[in-house]
């Protein structure tokens, strides 16, 4: 929208108990060796994740982050004690990308392609896949593979595993003059590592409260789509012999009886919520958008375009007041990125953009005053008038609602126009009410078509939290 001038809420994780035999049916799993500390674990992840989120697209829908972050906190819980690593800092993000995959980070930083959790057929198959990626973390087989190849330092490990995550995933290579092979050596486990994590998984699974049997019936249905045109996580993961079998084996070793962990009504709105957004992404377009621009650093590629992206809007406020009359709740990880005359702009880092004269933003809500005559409806139409003239692709989405704004009488009317930032389709919520005098308050929020239900309710909260004090 061109300017006129998730804190993740997570619930209490109760360690389910399972059944799990006698304790020598459990099978020993011992981490391999490792010359590295934790602590590099953690630097090397945290140097990767952030030209992760550069370079492919986050989801950023708060409400299916939340789905995946509480699954992942769920089987952190559940790690082995002998596995615990303090310094770890586990974060789990979803990519608005379709081909299925799925990759964790030294340290803790775990990645699920949209087309992982569309492919599921319950929760548990997707527990299944991040406990097989948590155990490649608690195990510390990134560096633990680094250690057999002792020539290579900790240092220069960052750039080659990020070239072989985004090189496999969205075509682009980070590190400029990787070596492609070293990168695969990285990233792709030996068959004594990918056994080590499906066992380890099961277990982590078990302990969480899931039936490791969803682990190998996912691992069946992603084999079944294998061969050239096959999930890209097969490459990474690829079977180490016998997986299914050993995965099943080790779950009746633990006695596991069904799943106790029953979320299928979240499983099943997640899943709708994700059929009714704009189709994720494929590879080929995510490397076609990094070849037209630039992500997140503001700069512009060849086409005039950026892809943008943004944290989630936390679900805590933060109160402006930027008149004596009105005081404004945000989001708390929003924050006032521009101030005209009547107007002024909230928004997250690196949602707003400026220059040749122009500003405007991607995600965040304009708080504005303007003069009107009184008429609230007459007054609305013509604000909007007044903005189709500097957002020529602006049309109105649905019917105009009366509902409370800042509680009073206002209007809020859903509207669609093209970012001239990102050119793609966005969502605008208009919402207006009168002052005292006759003038003319509105808010104008802004997001992405794709995340406009995240985005729509976040707008709602901050029409309700408005307060007017004006005399």
């Amino acid at each position: 929208m061109t300017s006129r001038m998730s804190t993740y809420r997570f619930i209490p994780i109760l360690l389910l108990t399972v059944a799990l035999g006698t304790a020598s049916a459990q099978t020993r799993i011992t981490a391999p060796p490792n010359k590295y500390s934790p602590a590099d674990d953690v630097k090397l992840g945290q140097e990767a994740v952030a030209q992760v989120q550069k370079e492919l697209p986050m989801l950023n829908d708060s409400s299916v982050d939340e789905y995946v972050q509480g699954i992942g906190q769920r089987l952190v819980a559940a790690i082995p004690a002998e596995q615990r690593h303090p310094e770890f800092r586990y974060t789990f993000r979803v990519v608005n990308q379709k081909e299925i995959n799925a990759f964790a980070l030294p340290g803790g930083p775990m990645f699920l392609n949209r087309g992982m959790l569309e492919a599921a057929r319950n929760e548990g198959e997707i527990a299944g896949v991040m406990a097989h990626e948590l155990s490649h973390v608690t195990l510390r087989h990134g560096t633990a593979q680094a250690t057999k190849g002792e020539k290579f330092q900790i240092g220069a490990i960052a750039g080659q595993v990020l070239g072989a995550i985004v090189g496999g995933t969205a075509g682009s290579i980070i590190a400029n003059g990787s070596n492609i092979g070293l990168s695969t050596y990285f990233m792709k486990f030996s068959r004594e590592y990918e056994t080590q994590a499906d066992i380890n998984g099961a277990q982590i699974m078990a302990r969480a409260g899931y039936d490791p049997k969803h682990m190998a019936d996912f691992f069946k249905v992603l084999e079944a789509q294998g061969g050239g045109g096959g999930p890209e996580w097969l490459s990474d993961h690829p079977n180490p012999g016998n997986r299914n079998q050993r995965i099943e084996q080790e779950a009746r070793a633990l006695g596991v009886q069904g799943d106790q962990v029953t979320n299928t009504g979240e499983f099943t709105r997640v899943q709708a919520r994700l059929k009714g957004q704009a189709p994720a992404l494929t590879a080929a377009q995510i490397a076609q958008n990094q070849k037209n621009g630039t992500i997140n650093n503001g700069s512009t590629g060849t086409a005039g375009r950026r892809v943008v992206n943004v944290e989630p809007p936390s679900g805590s406020l933060r109160t402006y007041q930027p008149s004596n009359a009105l005081r404004v709740a945000v989001p708390s990880n929003w924050q006032q990125v521009a101030s005209a005359n009547n107007s002024i702009t909230y928004a997250p880092q690196g949602a707003y953009f400026e220059g040749n004269g122009n500003s405007a933003f991607t995600h965040g809500v304009e708080v504005g005053i303007t003069q009107g005559t009184g008429n609230l409806e007459r007054d609305t139409n013509a604000l909007l008038r007044n903005f189709a003239q500097a957002n020529p692709e602006l049309k109105q989405q649905g019917n105009a609602k009366n509902e409370n704004v800042g509680g009073r009488s206002g209007i809020t009317i859903p509207l669609a126009n093209v970012s001239e930032v990102t050119g793609q389709p966005e969502y605008i919520s208009l919402a207006t009410t009168q002052l005292r005098d006759g003038s003319l308050l509105y808010l104008i929020g802004v997001a992405p078509r794709a995340e406009s239900g995240t985005y729509d309710n976040t707008f709602k909260k901050i029409r309700q939290n408005l307060q007017i004090t004006d005399r």
